[in-house]
């Protein structure tokens, strides 16, 4: 799919249980950015080591975030629909970031560019293209994968791929 957004008409959505707030380009770019060095997992085995990438830690994100106490869960939601699910403790990890850069290069649309959500240590289905909306929850909701049948967890070093299978 061919998505091309304008930098200008990207937005981040908060909602939830959470105070709704939005974030346009300007006001993530005004966060702190950090360099990452982390490996890229996909789902069907390919994996690319140790690629470079500029971004917003999640931590650094979620200092500016009011989030209710009784939220364990979020959805990711992202351009042209797909969403998948995380728990708060896997989101909110010192390592998870969303990233605008690859390589020292604006990161391209089809790696999920403008921005994309990058968690390290769960599979590449996680690290979530095209985000444009984080809904904070107080239960586990599955996402589009997980509905499918893959594993709500994804964590690549327990081959947790399928679902009961």
């Amino acid at each position: 799919s061919n998505h091309q957004w304008k930098f200008e008409d990207w937005t981040l959505k908060i909602w939830g249980l959470s105070q709704p707030t939005t974030f346009d380009w300007d006001r993530v770019m005004a966060l702190p950015q950090s360099q990452f060095t982390a490996d890229f997992h996909c789902v069907t085995r390919w994996s690319k080591l140790d690629v470079s990438w500029t971004g917003i830690k999640i931590t650094d994100l979620m200092q500016t975030i009011e989030l209710e106490p009784t939220a364990t869960h979020l959805m990711i939601h992202c351009y042209g629909g797909y969403t998948t699910n995380l728990a708060l403790d896997d989101f909110i990890r010192e390592e998870n970031f969303l990233a605008h850069t690859l390589s020292e290069e604006p990161l391209p649309a089809d790696h999920g560019g403008p921005m994309r959500l990058v968690v390290p240590h769960l599979y590449a289905w996680k690290s979530a293209k095209w985000i444009n909306g984080i809904e904070f929850l107080d239960h586990e909701q599955l996402g589009f994968w997980e509905d499918n049948g893959y594993h709500r967890r994804g964590e690549p070093w327990a081959q947790e791929r399928y679902a009961g299978r």
